[in-house]
């Protein structure tokens, strides 16, 4: 069974950290490139970073550029997105997903697998 599941997410004010993790199994980990996404109320899904299989390529959205890192253990089969100096606009479901091969964009196209989601509120 194929699985992507966030976790991570919670309520933390205006200025503060969280970390998110992003644990796969039921496929070859190694092999797809990962990406965050987040979805906020009445808005289209929004691509947030990206990560190569072997983590030697990173791309991020102008919006959180900065602030939030990207990175992988392949061995624990596991991504993080380490989210620093929120902002109330970064209030949404963050996603995880699965896709073979580095993408060009942070479009949500092309990707095989996705997580659930866990809520992110980041309070004024």
């Amino acid at each position: 069974e194929v699985q992507l599941v966030e976790s991570g997410g919670g309520l933390v004010q205006a200025g503060g950290s969280l970390r998110l993790s992003c644990a796969a199994s039921g496929f070859t980990f190694d092999d797809y490139a990962i990406g965050w996404f987040r979805q906020a109320p009445g808005k289209e899904r929004e691509g947030i970073s990206c990560i190569s299989r072997w983590g030697g390529s990173t791309r991020y959205a102008d919006s959180v550029k900065g602030r939030f890192t990207i990175s992988r253990d392949n061995a624990k089969n596991t991504v993080y997105l380490q989210m620093n100096s929120l902002k109330p606009e970064d209030t949404a479901v963050y996603y995880c997903a699965g896709r073979r091969g580095f993408p060009s964009n942070l479009s949500p196209g092309g990707y095989a697998y996705w997580g659930q989601g866990t809520q992110v509120t980041v309070s004024s």
